[in-house]
């Protein structure tokens, strides 16, 4: 991990706090795999650090743009509509207002939201937040490599 995805997990972490997020290191690690470490288009120009789709009843606004969905087995490329925060801060809160609000219609979420430690949070989450299978383990590489890294710098 470089100094670069450090400083944007720390960052993140610090408004996932503010918005009351209740691991908010292993929601700045999820951050860092949706957006790239802050570096995709929509993290940039829209603060929306965790692909958000536009809800039925928008908040803020929207961006259309191309993504990649794993649906039948296989990537496909399909044009969505995003939300468009005005900070990352209003990102997080709107993410675990989600979660809350769709936790009686999956039942991942309800999971997510009762753990007790981070990476059973991300596990379950993981199961209905993407379509990617593989999200919750990408998560938690990302989460154990910032650990590492935070833990050594703390025994000096």
């Amino acid at each position: 991990m470089n100094s670069l995805q450090r400083e944007f997990i720390e960052k993140a972490t610090a408004e996932a706090s503010r918005a009351n997020h209740p691991f908010p290191v292993m929601a700045a690690c999820e951050a860092a795999l949706e957006s790239n470490y802050g570096l995709s288009a929509l993290a940039r120009e829209d603060f929306n650090l965790f692909g958000i789709k536009q809800h039925a009843h928008p908040v803020y606004g929207t961006a259309n743009l191309p993504t990649r969905e794993f649906e039948n087995g296989e990537w496909t490329r399909v044009l969505a509509s995003w939300v468009v925060y005005p900070d990352w801060c209003s990102c997080f809160a709107d993410r675990m207002a989600t979660l809350e609000r769709l936790s009686n219609a999956y039942p991942h979420y309800k999971a997510a939201l009762a753990a007790t430690d981070p990476e059973l949070y991300v596990t379950e989450v993981s199961k209905t937040w993407s379509t990617d299978p593989e999200r919750g383990k990408k998560v938690i590489s990302i989460y154990r490599d910032y650990s590492h890294i935070s833990d050594a710098e703390g025994s000096d």
